[in-house]
């Protein structure tokens, strides 16, 4: 009876032993792999204090940093806070800085942004603009901003940057703070259309990227010329009449170029400039009266220009006859759509006969140039 009890109680004691071993090593293997992974992520070895204020990853000073990308792979070395390039790859997809360096865009920024996103937000960042709406001053660019903003790929600006007319001394460090975080598959843009007929401009928008989508809308100009002159009107008060700031002398047979509102309507001349320096297939011209009688035609042709899917359509406009204007629903199923401001749709004074007439025989001669550079026939009056 003892000689069989012996085996048995040995063969216990060894199978736990076993399976004790077992559980330790597999203990052992978990924390391994848990303590490697903080290590990986510096939350292990970064004081709280030393961490980034908005991830909580460390902020501290890499020696060596891989950017993997769908081109091949890059290498930049980050020492002391400053980047030195080891690759000739470009570091913007979409970007093409032709005068300020990748170097000089990369300094803008900041090891949180670049190296510690979080996998929703990875890719998000400030970006230059890829496409500009670049004017005209009261052809409708307030409206067509408004009704890009509907469409899921597309961020914009808020207020206008003035960037290449009035800012340019800024750098464009401080234009790409004033942009919107995107993801990579998002466009960013902007308008400011004083950019139109501001000549130091397209070389400009040049340097920073020859890439760059231009976008103008343009009315017939004596009716943009009225409306400019409400608007001053709205804004200012008291001021001279329209003929006495439009005609020499108020004799109406002599147009008084000098004017701001009467030159911004001479389209083909501002246009000229710009095609020195851009080529035409990367401008496209918005029709600013068939932006407001038939906005869903328009806004396919400008989405069809940008590369966008076309997911804006008609379904997506409703008429305001108070005012004279579109109104667009950001989803389908809304009852209720977004109007543009008390601003759009002012009614204008009414001119004499003779005024108007004057000005149109002076548009004409430069509409039917505008019309021949463009190969599109607006068919103003």
């Amino acid at each position: 009876m003892s000689i069989d009890i012996v085996p048995r109680s040995v063969r216990k004691i060894r199978r736990k032993s076993t399976l004790s071993f077992i559980c330790g090593l597999c203990a052992l293997v978990t924390v391994y792999f848990v303590s490697s992974n903080n290590l990986l992520s510096g939350d292990a070895w970064v004081p709280s204090n030393e961490r980034h204020p908005r991830t909580g990853h460390n902020n501290r000073d890499l020696q060596h940093f891989l950017v993997r990308g769908s081109s091949g792979q890059r290498q930049l070395e980050w020492t002391n806070k400053s980047y030195r390039r080891t690759s000739s790859h470009k570091l913007f997809n979409g970007e093409n800085p032709t005068s300020t360096t990748d170097l000089e865009l990369v300094k803008g920024w900041s090891s949180s942004d670049s190296l510690y996103l979080t996998e929703p937000d990875k890719g998000r960042r400030r970006r230059l603009p890829r496409a500009i709406i670049i004017g005209v001053k009261k052809g409708g660019t307030r409206a067509l901003l408004e009704f890009l903003r509907v469409h899921p790929d597309v961020k914009a600006t808020g207020p206008e940057p003035h960037f290449f007319d009035k800012h340019y001394h800024k750098g464009l460090d401080w234009y790409r703070s004033l942009m919107p975080e995107t993801l990579p598959h998002q466009i960013t843009i902007e308008k400011t259309p004083s950019y139109f007929v501001t000549s130091e401009v397209p070389s400009r928008i040049f340097k920073m990227s020859n890439s760059t989508k231009l976008v103008l809308v343009v009315r017939d100009p004596v009716t943009r010329a009225v409306s400019d002159y409400t608007q001053i009107l709205s804004k200012h008060g008291k001021s001279k009449s329209f003929q006495s700031s439009a005609f020499l002398r108020n004799d109406t047979s002599r147009i008084n170029t000098s004017w701001i509102v009467i030159r911004i309507g001479l389209y083909v001349k501002h246009l000229e400039n710009w095609l020195s320096v851009f080529p035409l297939r990367q401008i496209h011209f918005v029709h600013g009266e068939n932006l407001v009688t038939n906005p869903g035609e328009e806004m396919r042709k400008v989405q069809e220009f940008l590369g966008l899917e076309p997911v804006i359509t008609e379904k997506h406009f409703f008429f305001d006859k108070r005012r004279g204007f579109p109104c667009i629903k950001k989803k389908l199923t809304n009852k209720r759509g977004h109007c543009l401001d008390e601003s759009k749709g002012r009614p204008h004074p009414l001119l004499p006969a003779k005024v108007i007439s004057s000005l149109r025989r002076f548009y004409r001669p430069f509409n039917e140039k505008f019309y021949k550079l463009t190969n599109i026939d607006f068919k103003w009056p």
